[in-house]
């Protein structure tokens, strides 16, 4: 809301309020003012005087509107997020608000020096039948009951303790509720007033602080003034120009003037409506203002009907709000895992968990389906088993290769004379293969093992996340999967090493195979003796000479050598083909293991391991799960209540609309 320039308060000594009939954009004062759509008045300095309004302010085509809005801030529908209509008042300090609040509500506001609305105070004025008022204030999540003649220093109190003891100001907002014999069904907001220049104990800032407020709650929800209407107070003191000014609208109010008079003094409020009247009617300038634009009376009337009309117009999306929320809050309810009774119930849930998280495990560790996790690629497990599988054949590869060009067949001369014994020269010593054949394997005995860690650490971390998902609804079932899962996969890591390091073992033990390659590479591999021999007999034999298999190779220390090169020759390319056959088998005996304890982890073993996990003693049983935790609790309790209100918010609209339906088919 905006407040008048206040060089027309200074011209006129008279003050403008202003009421805006707009819903609020700015989120700390749709929280401030329980998300209401505001309605600005503008007061202009002409105190105006009078009784709270009679009943007769509104009729019964108003009050049902009214009552259905009195019913959902009943029913705090707002704490959902519902915005609901109500007027906002805002205008310079001293300018006469609480003044023309007080004739509005029949009770007396705090008043005084400087700024007596410190924070936004939310007037909540409601008709009854009853003779007894009842007043109270609602702050800080209390309700403090009050009376008549108390209200005033309640307020006070109250404000101190939610904006401090000085004089400055505060967003959080301070609820009056006035239920009283004759005021109209009303809720206004009154903002604090601007004030142009600090006084002792007001923040420096004082003027932009109060500017900000209005202006959040003035032109951001009603930039162009349409849906204002402007208070003229303290009409008697300055009454020169005021008829023009009313309806001249310079500055653009879309719902036009009202001119009062405020209560002077120790004034009754039936007094004050007395010369009111009288005012109006007899001053020779305010009596040529026309009477639907003065009085008390009429600014109740008119803004108990504007707010009518912004309820019926703001009403089909409070229906449409209130119809999402629900169905929105009935989802995420649905949603919640299901509230366990009995112990049946509660094994009943647990298989389906066990059970789905097996058909998930089955999908992407066996079958290589992925569509429970699309943009997972961790979780395509197959894919990544296979590159794991793929760089472990890599590293056993490397392992392969044959040495150093210069020592060419050295290690094989080395062997061969120690294994050297009495019997016939061109026999190849078993002694030496297996010596050489032991050797290697020994070298490359630690990568199966990693291997066997490197796969089991990743597949931990993919049953845990499916684990963990299928079991989030519970996590009182929680810690005892994880454990048992975690247990489950350390011995098969454990059984799996184990295989692995009997494997390496057998490789160590001898040399076996009746795969036709080991013959098929010796021979090819042998082809190249001829051309081997040719040169370390040439009597110019070169530095290096190129073996296909092995490449470029030095050759010249072998001369050294040549009663024993030729077996060593024979020694190499065996171990070379033997080799190929043994690298072969650590791969493929790995992936079929591999496969192996991963479909009895999915299919049998992880299943029971929960199983026993979860019933074995001292682990609480499957009662656990009958016990919800207290997030999930306070969550369902708070759905459901919010679900509740919803219903009931959802059933007072829908009478409303359909009594709205029925009038305008009695008028076609």
């Amino acid at each position: 809301m905006a407040a008048q320039d206040n060089r027309n308060a200074a011209e006129n000594n008279a003050g403008l309020l202003q009421l805006n009939t707009n819903i609020s954009d700015d989120e700390e004062y749709s929280s401030a003012l329980d998300n209401v759509q505001p309605l600005s008045v503008v007061l202009e300095e002409t105190p105006l005087c009078v009784h709270a309004p009679l009943v007769m302010s509104y009729n019964d085509r108003i009050r049902p509107l009214l009552d259905a809005v009195d019913k959902l801030r009943h029913l705090k529908v707002t704490q959902e997020g519902i915005q609901l209509p109500t007027i906002v008042v805002v205008g310079d300090q001293s300018s006469g608000k609480s003044s023309v609040l007080e004739s509005l509500a029949g009770i007396n506001l705090p008043r005084g020096q400087g700024i007596c609305t410190r924070v936004p105070l939310i007037m909540r004025l409601q008709h009854q039948p009853d003779p007894h008022p009842e007043l109270f204030l609602e702050f800080h999540g209390k309700k403090v009951p009050t009376d008549e003649a108390h209200v005033s220093n309640a307020i006070n109190e109250a404000t101190k303790e939610i904006a401090g003891d000085g004089k400055g100001i505060s967003h959080t907002p301070l609820t009056l509720v006035v239920k009283k014999n004759g005021v109209p069904d009303l809720t206004m907001v009154d903002l604090p007033g601007i004030t142009r220049v600090p006084v002792h104990g007001q923040p420096d800032d004082i003027y932009e602080q109060i500017s900000a407020i209005i202006m959040e709650m003035s032109q951001r929800v009603d930039k162009t003034g349409l849906r204002t209407l402007a208070v003229v107070t303290k009409a008697d003191k300055a009454p020169e120009g005021l008829l023009e000014k009313v309806t001249a609208d310079d500055v653009n109010i879309g719902l036009g003037y009202v001119c009062v008079r405020n209560r002077i003094g120790d004034e009754s409020y039936e007094d004050a409506r007395i010369e009111e009247a009288r005012l109006f009617n007899t001053h020779p300038l305010l009596s040529k203002i026309d009477k639907s634009m003065v009085g008390i009376p009429v600014l109740a009337q008119k803004l108990v009907q504007i707010q009518a009309t912004s309820i019926s117009k703001w009403l089909p999306d409070i229906v449409r709000e209130i119809g999402d929320k629900l169905n929105t809050n009935v989802s995420e309810l649905k949603k919640m895992p299901q509230k366990l009774f009995s112990v049946a119930e509660a094994m009943i849930v647990f298989m389906q968990i066990v059970g789905s998280s097996k058909e998930s495990l089955r999908k992407i560790l066996v079958r290589g389906e992925f569509d429970e996790y699309p943009d997972e690629k961790h979780m395509h497990c197959t894919a990544r088993l296979a590159e794991m599988l793929n760089q472990y054949s890599l590293e056993l590869q490397k392992s392969a290769e044959n040495g150093s060009s210069e020592n060419f067949l050295m290690e094989e001369i080395t062997v061969l004379e120690e294994a050297k014994g009495i019997w016939l020269p061109n026999f190849l010593p078993r002694t030496a293969f297996l010596m050489i054949l032991r050797r290697k394997v020994v070298a490359i005995s630690k990568t199966p093992v990693e291997f066997v860690a490197k796969v089991w650490n990743y597949i931990e971390t993919v049953v845990l996340t499916v684990l963990m998902y299928h079991s989030e609804n519970y996590p009182q079932l929680q810690s005892c999967t994880r454990r048992a899962a975690q247990n489950l996969i350390a011995k098969m890591k454990e059984r799996l090493t184990q295989v692995v390091m009997d494997i390496v073992e057998m490789e160590k033990l001898t040399d076996y195979t009746c795969d036709p390659e080991y013959m098929t590479v010796w021979r090819k591999l042998m082809g190249n003796q001829t051309v081997f021999n040719e040169v370390m007999n040439s009597p110019w034999t070169p530095r290096k000479m190129r073996i296909e298999g092995f490449g470029e190779i030095e050759v010249e220390h072998l001369r050294l050598h040549p009663n024993i090169r030729d077996q060593a020759f024979d020694l190499k390319m065996r171990i070379t083909a033997y080799w190929k056959i043994v690298l072969k088998r650590l791969v493929d005996s790995m992936a079929l293991h591999s496969q192996l304890s991963i479909q009895m982890l999915v299919n049998k073993d992880m299943e029971m391991e929960i199983v026993n996990e979860l019933m074995g003693s001292g682990a609480g049983g499957i009662e656990m799960m009958l016990e919800e935790s207290p997030s999930v609790a306070n969550k369902r309790e708070r759905l459901n209540k919010s679900i509740k209100l919803l219903q009931d918010s959802k059933e007072i609209v829908a009478k409303i609309m359909d009594r709205i339906a029925i009038d305008r088919a009695r008028l076609d």
